[in-house]
This record gives C-alpha cells, sequence and structure tokens, in this order.
C-alpha cells in the first residue's frame, strides 16, 4: 500500500500535462521557428561570425555568446516535429530553411577564415573535430530538454542552455575552417559533429512529440507512415555507427594516456639521467623520452622500454632521446664534480683529524673524571692517575700498547676483594683488557 502510494505521489511531480501549452499554440510556435528571412537571417549571419571570432582567438566566451544567439534550433524542431506528425509540406519547408541556414553559414565561415591572417587552430577548433557516442548523447538529452520547453508554458532559460548544450554554431563554424584552410579532415570531422546534433536533436522532437500525442494534421495512410518510420531508423543508424566506434577510440586513447603517464612517472629518473621532455601521441601510440644527463647505452634504453610492458604498454612505440650529455664539452663539469667530491672529502678527514686531536687533549682529564666516579663507591681512594704508554719487551718482538691507573690510597687501604672489584669496574669503563692499576 505505501509502495503504490509512493508511485502515485511520485507520477504527480513527474506529471507535465497541467504545464501544457495548447497544441494549437506549440505547432504556431514551431512553424514560425523554422523561417530564415529578415530578421532570423540576420542574426544567423552574426551569430555565425560571432562564433568563428571566437574559435579564430579561442576564446570560450564568444563562442557561448555565439551559441546564445543563434536561431538554428528552430528547423531542426521543426523537421523532428513534422516527422512524428506527418507533416510532409511542414518538413519539407523546414528541411529546405535548414538547409539554407547550413549553406549561410558555410559561406560566412569560409569568407571569414579565409581573409582572416590567424590560421591556427587552437584547443576550441581541434574539440569539433572528433565526435563521439558521447556528443550522441549530449544532442539526444539537450534535444529533449528543448522540445519540451518549447511544449510548456514555463519554459523559463531552458532554450539557451540547449542551445549551448547541443553546440550547432561551433561545428559549423569548424567545417569552414576546414573549407578556407583546405583541411578537409577538419570539415569532415566538424560537419559530421555537426550532423549528430541536427539528427539527435530533431529524433528528440519526434520522440516527445510522439509521447505527448501532438495532433496528426494531414491525412497520411499506414504504408507511408511504416516507410517514413523506416527511413527514420536507417537515418539515426547511420549516423550512430560512427560515433560508437569514435567514442571506443576516445575511451581507448584516454586509457593510453592515463597509462603513459604512468609510466612517465616511473621513469622519469634513470641511473644519473632525468627526464627533460616527453611526447604522448594516442593517435599514432607513440611515446617520446628527452633525457638528461650521463649518456644513455642501448642497454639502459632496452631497460627503459622494458619497463613499459609493466603499465600494458607492451605494443606502444617509445622513442628515447638525449636531450644533453655530460660528455666531450661538458668535461669541464665532471671535472668540477670530481674537485667538489676532493674537497668533501678532505674536509671529512679534517673533522675526523679535529675530532681525534681534542681526544688526545681530553686524555689529561680522564684521570680526574675517574677520580670522581671511584670516590663516592670507595672513599679510600683519593687520587688518581692516568696515562697511556706503550709496553715494550726483551724476551717478544713487538709493541703493546697498554693503559696505566694509579690509585692513591689513605690510610684505611682497600681489601683484595675491592681490589679487584675496581680493576674489572675500570677494564668494563675504559672498554680496554689491557689494563694495569697500581694501588698506592
Amino acid at each position: 500500500m505505501k509502495t503504490l502510494l509512493f508511485l502515485r505521489k511520485l507520477l504527480h511531480y513527474l506529471n507535465i500535462e497541467s504545464e501544457m501549452e495548447d497544441h494549437d499554440a506549440i505547432h504556431d510556435e514551431i512553424r514560425k521557428g523554422i523561417v530564415f528571412k529578415g530578421t532570423n537571417l540576420w542574426i544567423l549571419f552574426f551569430a555565425i561570425l560571432v562564433a568563428s571570432v571566437g574559435l579564430n582567438m579561442n576564446s570560450t566566451a564568444v563562442i557561448i555568446g555565439a551559441m546564445l544567439i543563434s536561431p538554428l534550433m528552430g528547423p531542426i524542431n521543426g523537421m523532428g516535429y513534422s516527422i512524428a506528425t506527418y507533416n510532409f509540406d511542414l518538413f519539407r519547408q523546414s528541411l529546405k530553411n535548414f538547409s539554407f541556414a547550413v549553406a549561410v553559414s558555410l559561406v560566412a565561415s569560409t569568407t571569414y577564415f579565409a581573409i582572416s591572417p590567424i590560421s591556427t587552430a587552437h584547443s576550441e577548433l581541434l574539440a569539433r573535430t572528433s565526435p563521439s557516442i558521447y556528443d550522441v548523447m549530449i544532442a539526444l538529452f539537450g534535444g529533449l530538454a528543448g522540445i519540451v520547453a518549447i511544449s510548456s508554458r514555463q519554459k523559463g532559460n531552458v532554450i539557451p542552455g540547449v542551445a549551448i548544450a547541443t553546440a550547432l554554431m561551433p561545428p559549423l563554424c569548424t567545417a569552414g575552417y576546414g573549407l578556407a584552410t583546405g583541411q578537409y579532415e577538419f570539415f569532415f570531422g566538424a560537419f559530421y559533429l555537426f550532423t549528430i546534433n541536427t539528427v539527435f536533436i530533431a529524433l528528440a522532437s519526434v520522440i516527445i512529440s510522439q509521447v505527448f500525442n501532438f495532433p496528426i494534421r494531414t491525412l497520411v495512410d499506414a504504408g507511408r507512415k511504416k516507410q517514413v518510420n523506416r527511413w527514420i531508423t536507417l537515418v539515426m543508424i547511420g549516423v550512430l555507427l560512427p560515433s560508437i566506434y569514435f567514442g571506443y577510440g576516445l575511451v581507448q586513447n584516454e586509457r593510453f594516456v592515463e597509462n603513459a603517464n604512468r609510466y612517465i612517472s616511473n621513469v622519469s629518473s634513470f641511473e644519473g639521467n632525468y627526464l627533460l621532455k616527453h611526447e604522448v601521441d594516442p593517435n599514432q601510440r607513440t611515446i617520446t623520452l628527452v633525457y638528461g644527463g650521463v649518456t644513455l647505452g642501448s642497454g639502459q634504453k632496452s631497460e627503459i622500454i622494458e619497463k613499459a610492458g609493466q603499465f600494458n604498454l607492451s605494443d606502444v612505440a617509445i622513442d628515447i632521446r638525449q636531450g644533453f650529455a655530460l660528455t666531450g664539452v661538458d668535461e669541464k663539469v665532471l671535472e668540477i664534480s670530481r674537485l667538489k667530491e676532493e674537497l668533501l672529502h678532505a674536509k671529512n678527514s679534517a673533522h675526523q683529524m679535529e675530532a681525534r686531536c681534542d681526544s688526545l687533549v681530553a686524555r689529561p682529564q680522564t684521570g680526574q673524571m675517574l677520580l670522581n666516579e671511584i670516590h663516592p663507591l670507595y672513599p679510600a681512594i683519593v687520587g688518581c692517575t692516568f696515562a697511556e704508554s706503550v709496553l715494550y719487551r726483551k724476551d717478544k718482538e713487538g709493541e703493546k700498547p697498554m693503559m696505566l691507573v694509579i690509585f692513591e690510597v689513605n690510610h684505611q687501604g682497600l681489601s683484595a676483594l675491592e681490589r679487584d672489584k675496581v680493576k674489572k669496574w675500570l677494564q668494563s669503563r675504559l672498554q680496554n683488557e689491557r689494563l694495569r692499576v697500581i694501588f698506592d
């Protein structure tokens, strides 16, 4: 019961019948939007020039402005609406006006790019030359939002948003750039993107028109309806299949770039060589690495290339280049490095000698230190002499270093056991077994 109540409430929120425009008002608005003469034609002309300037200067804000003022959505919605309602006269009129608008746009954009002193293909131009399945989704959902807004009394700011999302104007200008510069791969890629947007915005209009049961205003037989539906299916499949292929390629390229970046990070430094520059070409599946440092041998290069297999890049062509090497003229750099190492070694030796001298200076104070430590334990010891010497023996060759400690004892004296304990304490304290202790 609760589930049924929830579904009813959900359907109430999703229902838009109460907000629908009158069917005659929708028909008149769509019919008015397909006309391209006078105001609409001038707006189209100016919009295409604004978009061309934005693409030429690589300005995203200018391109968005051109999309907002573009009137190209009108005839596309008209084609979709006329197909859904089998109004073939309206379809022919929409197609005629749309073809005229596309021709005007191509002429205007081609003329602009032909006379523009800047012919560099910036990122905004390049982004419109490789359509994929994701562009299909944008066009379809954007078109759905657009036709729903047209059919509703509460249009709000949906129509401008749809114009930005579906982006009809930039690919048409990019196609003009391709014609003007003779780069036909730009023309075909951009015009295909424009075709995707056109077909799937029109398809969205067909879907919504049929869902909302827009009335059929002409007489049409069942055979003609089947023929129209068959053509819609063929056109949709013909446009969709290449985009799926391109979408698959886009996903593969993104995966390749991700793996390549992980690999480059792993080999950014290699046995005294540092990566100065790298280039990743996902289309050609190549990676170029430029190193600086010690000259790379063939074995080292092979090791760097073999590491690519750890990042799913076994079939990738890796080009390893030497940016600069520390050879020839750069031997001076190596000599300076060697001298620095020698200087550092000399400094370390000096520090060691200084520490040794400090220990020698401190040796005479050892007797005082030992006396301070032993007197609280054995008050009878009142004096101490410490010295390091060498024991010479006539019956044996060589010399043996030894330590000599002389304790001055007062009248109380020390027992033999206490003297033995003091001797063991000294051996542990001075870390030396060769120790002579004299009690005076």
